[in-house]
């Protein structure tokens, strides 16, 4: 049988999968907002539609599987608010469906670990969407959908050695504070695994084996490339946007132990560490 995959905002995270997928001989559509953007697609081998002009629907129809990457907003799931009659048709005969969400649904823990059964206290108005989307998804009958709970994302273009560079780069220093990351790389991995062994109704959290503060991995960053470690400013007088500081108000170590037990993963990049030198490396 032919594996379609149709992923709705075809992203950062969903072109690592596509790299995954297509020498295998899948056919994927993607969803861009940019003209120019649909091109690059078009180019790396993914048939691409322009949201809110192309109608999804005839490539719907013939897919397999369904990957979604949109963030909710004000007004809901922009997916369910214009797709969700055809989805819902489309939903018994899919073999796959994902959601990709974020960690920011277990809210602040204060340093503490959370995994999938942690209860879902998000602390922002982000992360409140984020739960109304997951749930809005779950209530579609039929779907087989697995909800993956991404940590903060890095990889090739977003890494912290240009702002090293520049001597933009800032060590920001809250006591206590630690995050969890996930390079693209591995996303794209979990996710093939989990098409590969499908358990609808799963959910997964996505980062690596070593939370840590953010301002040591711009340490790491900065001895990697022999320069001098950025000063550390406090985070009562860091000058932040407030979506930067939104992150901040939230402080929890994610346990990745399912997708291991249960998807076989090995990460690639198991800490900021083995990702910043792989990214170093490819950078030449």
């Amino acid at each position: 049988m032919d594996k379609v995959l149709f992923s709705f905002g075809h992203g950062y995270s969903a072109r690592a999968l596509a790299r995954h997928l297509l020498p295998q001989g899948w056919r994927i559509h993607g969803t861009t907002r940019d003209a120019a953007q649909a091109e690059v697609l078009r180019a790396e081998g993914v048939i691409p539609l322009i949201w809110g002009r192309d109608d999804p629907g005839p490539a719907l129809r013939t897919a397999t599987h369904l990957l979604t990457s949109i963030a909710p907003d004000a007004g809901g799931d922009p997916v369910l608010a214009h797709h969700a009659t055809i989805i819902s048709e489309i939903a018994p005969r899919l073999a796959w469906a994902g959601y990709l969400s974020t960690t920011g649904v277990y809210g602040d823990h204060q340093g503490d670990w959370v995994d999938e059964a942690t209860p879902l206290t998000p602390a922002t108005e982000r992360g409140l969407r984020r739960v109304a989307a997951e749930q809005a998804w779950q209530a579609i009958p039929g779907l087989p959908l697995h909800i993956f709970r991404l940590a903060g994302i890095y990889g090739p273009g977003r890494g912290p050695f240009e702002k090293v560079r520049q001597g933009t780069a800032r060590r920001i220093v809250k006591p206590g504070q630690v995050f969890s990351r996930i390079h693209v790389d591995d996303i794209a991995q979990v996710l093939a695994a989990s098409i590969a062994r499908p358990r609808p109704g799963a959910a997964y959290n996505l980062c690596d084996d070593d939370p840590a503060p953010p301002e040591d991995v711009i340490a790491h960053a900065a001895t990697l490339l022999g320069r001098p470690i950025p000063e550390a400013v406090p985070f009562d007088e860091a000058d932040l946007s407030p979506m930067a500081r939104s992150f901040y108000a939230e402080s929890k170590r994610v346990s990745n132990r399912r997708i291991k037990e249960e998807l076989g993963v090995h990460l690639i990049h198991p800490d900021y560490r083995s990702g910043l030198r792989a990214l170093l490396a490819q950078e030449g």
